[in-house]
C-alpha cells in the first residue's frame, strides 16, 4: 500500500523572551546516545551503551554536549537498570522559541566555493530536524547542543525586516543577490506563525533587491504573490531541496520537512506562476539515497524545474558522531556500508572541509556520482537555460513616515 503523504502537523510551541549572551553560561547536557560507554566494576566486563534519545517527530537521536563547555555528562548504570528506567519512555520534546536580539540582518561570507557573499537567516536552529544538516554545529555558538537542541530550541529575529531595511539604506551598500536558506530553512514550520521570511521578501521587493531562496518546505507557495512580483522584475531564483522520493525514508531522515510529493507540487506551482525554480538533490548520501539521483532529477524536470544541482553529504564537527548514531539506530544493517562509502569519498575520513572538494568529494565513487548527474541533466535538458538576476534595478524607496520622523528627531 502506497504511503500517504501529508504535511507536517504544527507542534505546540512555547514563546520565551530571552536575551542572548555570548559566551553562554555552561550547563549540563543529557547523555549522548551510544556515544559513551562505561563498565560497572572496571573488570573488563561488557560496557553499557547509553540509551538512545530518539523520539517520534525528531531527527537526532543524541544531544551532545556543547564543544566549548568545560563540563559534560556521561551515562552511568549501577547495575539495577537505572538507564532503562530513566530513558525507557521519553516524553515528546516541545519546540521553544527564543528571541534573538541580533543587531544586523545580513551575514557575509568569503568562501571561494560558495556562489554568494551574503545571506539572511530569520531563524537559527531548524525544526525540520534533518539529521544530516551541516548547520547543526553552529548551534554550539549559541550555547546549545547541535543535537535535539538544534531542532527544539529555535531563535527567531523579530526585527529582521527593519534591520534589513536599515542596512539597505546605508549610502555605502552595494547590491548583490542575497540568499535565504543558506544555513537554516526560512520556511520551517514556525514561519507559518511568525511570517518573518515574508517580511524580508516584502522589504527586498520594495528595494528591488535580488534574492535566491533554498527550502525544503512546500509552504513557500504561501508567498507566491510576492515571489511572482519579484520574478516579473527578474529578481528571484528558488530551489527546492529534494533528498528522496521515498516518504518512509524522508519521515525518519527529515521528520518535519514537507513530504517529497508536496515539494514537487510546489515546484510546479512556482513554475506555473513564472518564478524561476530548480531542484537540489541534496545531500546525496552514498549507500542510502544516491541510488535515487536520476529519479529525483526526472521528477523535478516533470514538475517544471529548469535547473538542478546536487551536494554530497557533509559531516562537520559533532555531526560525524551524530549521523553515525542515527544510522545505527535506524539502519543498523546498512550503517557500516554507508560509512565506508563516505570515507571513500572523503579521503578516508568522514568529512573533508577543503574548499572545492567539500561539496562533491573525491575518489572513484565521487567521480561516478558526478558523471551520473551530468548525464541525467543532459538527458532531461536541465541546466540548459538560466534566468539572470538583474541587480541594476536596486533603488532606495522613500523612508516610511515613522522612520523619517525618528531620523529628524535626532536633529
Amino acid at each position: 500500500m502506497k504511503p500517504t503523504e501529508t504535511a507536517a502537523t504544527p507542534p505546540r510551541m512555547i514563546f520565551r523572551q530571552v536575551r542572548m549572551q555570548t559566551p553562554a553560561k555552561p550547563r549540563a547536557r543529557p547523555p549522548a546516545a551510544r556515544a559513551t560507554t562505561v563498565t560497572i566494576d572496571g573488570s573488563g566486563a561488557e560496557p553499557l551503551a547509553a540509551p538512545s534519545l530518539a523520539r517520534p517527530g525528531r531527527g537526532s537521536t543524541t544531544n551532545p554536549a556543547v564543544r566549548f563547555e568545560t563540563q559534560a555528562t556521561v551515562p552511568f548504570d549501577d547495575g539495577w537498570g537505572a538507564l532503562e528506567n530513566c530513558f525507557g519512555e521519553l516524553a515528546p520534546l516541545e519546540t521553544v522559541l527564543i528571541r534573538d536580539n541580533s543587531r544586523t540582518a545580513i551575514a557575509r561570507n568569503t568562501s571561494p566555493d560558495v556562489g554568494f557573499d551574503r545571506s539572511i537567516n530569520p531563524y537559527r536552529g531548524c525544526e525540520h530536524g534533518c539529521v544530516y544538516c551541516f548547520a547543526r554545529p553552529t548551534h554550539a555558538y549559541l550555547g546549545y547542543s547541535p543535537g535535539l537542541d538544534f531542532e527544539t530550541k529555535l531563535l527567531f529575529k523579530p526585527e529582521v525586516a527593519s534591520l534589513l531595511e536599515k542596512e539597505l539604506r546605508r549610502p555605502s551598500y552595494k547590491p548583490k543577490p542575497i540568499t535565504l536558506g543558506s544555513n537554516t530553512d526560512p520556511y520551517q514550520p514556525v514561519e507559518r506563525r511568525l511570517k518573518l521570511t515574508r517580511q524580508v521578501l516584502d522589504v527586498l521587493l520594495r528595494f528591488r533587491h535580488p534574492v535566491s531562496i533554498v527550502t525544503k518546505s512546500a509552504s513557500i507557495v504561501r508567498d507566491l504573490d510576492i515571489l511572482r512580483d519579484l520574478a516579473a522584475l527578474k529578481l528571484v531564483h528558488v530551489y527546492l531541496s529534494v533528498t528522496t522520493l521515498d516518504p518512509a525514508l524522508a519521515r525518519v531522515m527529515e521528520p518535519r520537512a514537507s513530504a517529497p510529493g508536496l515539494r514537487l507540487r510546489a515546484v510546479a506551482a512556482l513554475q506555473a506562476a513564472g518564478v524561476p525554480v530548480g531542484v537540489l538533490a541534496a545531500p546525496m548520501i552514498p549507500g542510502l539515497n544516491d541510488v535515487e539521483l536520476e529519479t529525483i532529477l526526472k521528477a523535478a524536470a516533470e514538475a517544471g524545474a529548469g535547473r538542478a544541482g546536487y551536494v554530497l553529504l557533509r559531516l562537520p564537527l559533532e555531526l560525524r558522531d551524530m549521523f553515525e548514531a542515527w544510522l545505527r539506530e535506524h539502519m543498523p544493517q546498512r550503517a557500516n556500508h554507508v560509512l565506508s562509502l563516505i570515507r571513500q569519498m572523503r579521503g578516508g575520513e568522514l568529512n573533508d572541509s577543503t574548499f572545492g572538494q567539500r561539496f562533491v568529494g573525491t575518489g572513484p565513487y565521487a567521480e561516478l556520482l558526478s558523471q551520473r548527474f551530468e548525464q541525467a541533466t543532459r538527458r532531461l535538458r536541465l541546466n540548459t537555460r538560466h534566468s539572470e538576476i538583474d541587480i541594476s534595478q536596486f533603488r532606495v524607496p522613500d523612508a516610511p513616515a515613522a522612520m523619517a520622523e525618528a531620523q529628524m528627531s535626532l536633529f
